[in-house]
């Protein structure tokens, strides 16, 4: 069941498999940012999951649709532009207050969405179900870490 073929995605039981698993572990990933009280929470995190999941998708789905011996799409080129988009995206949310500069996690946290969302989409489900786990973590986990950890010189609003 990890190992599905990219290109399989033909069938309504794949295609929710596939969104399904980047929108719950966008909302999952946003839930973090949420209950921090960032306006980058649960339905930003699992939109930009699944929409970056729909465009891979939707990628994939065409490579196999319009590919002949003339033309070859490249479905990298989705990846490519889903990295510049959501760069755009992370990169509004980040601004400077007085010296500190806010939103960082938030941003990095949407790059992790739009990431997991790029493999659901192309059925790469080990890489999705690590790449969840360690964002789990590094959210939560750290979070608990932090406390013992010397406080910080400037105001971490993050």
């Amino acid at each position: 069941m990890l190992d599905h073929d990219p290109l399989a995605l033909f069938t309504w039981t794949e295609l929710l498999l596939r969104l399904g698993a980047a929108s719950l572990i966008g909302a999952l990933l946003g839930l973090d940012r949420e209950l921090q009280g960032h306006e980058a929470g649960v339905r930003t995190h699992a939109l930009v999951a699944l929409s970056s999941a729909v465009i891979m998708a939707s990628s994939l789905m065409l490579t196999v649709q319009l590919r002949s011996d003339s033309f070859s799409p490249d479905p990298l080129r989705a990846i490519q532009g889903l990295s510049q988009a959501i760069g755009f995206i992370a990169a509004g949310v980040i601004f400077v207050r007085g010296a500190d500069v806010v939103n960082m996690t938030t941003a990095a946290n949407i790059w992790v969405a739009c990431a997991i969302g790029i493999a659901c989409g192309a059925g790469q489900y080990r890489l999705v179900i690590v790449a969840a786990g360690l964002g789990f973590v590094l959210l939560t986990l750290l979070r608990l870490v932090q406390v013992w950890l010397p406080a910080p010189t400037k105001h971490d609003k993050d």
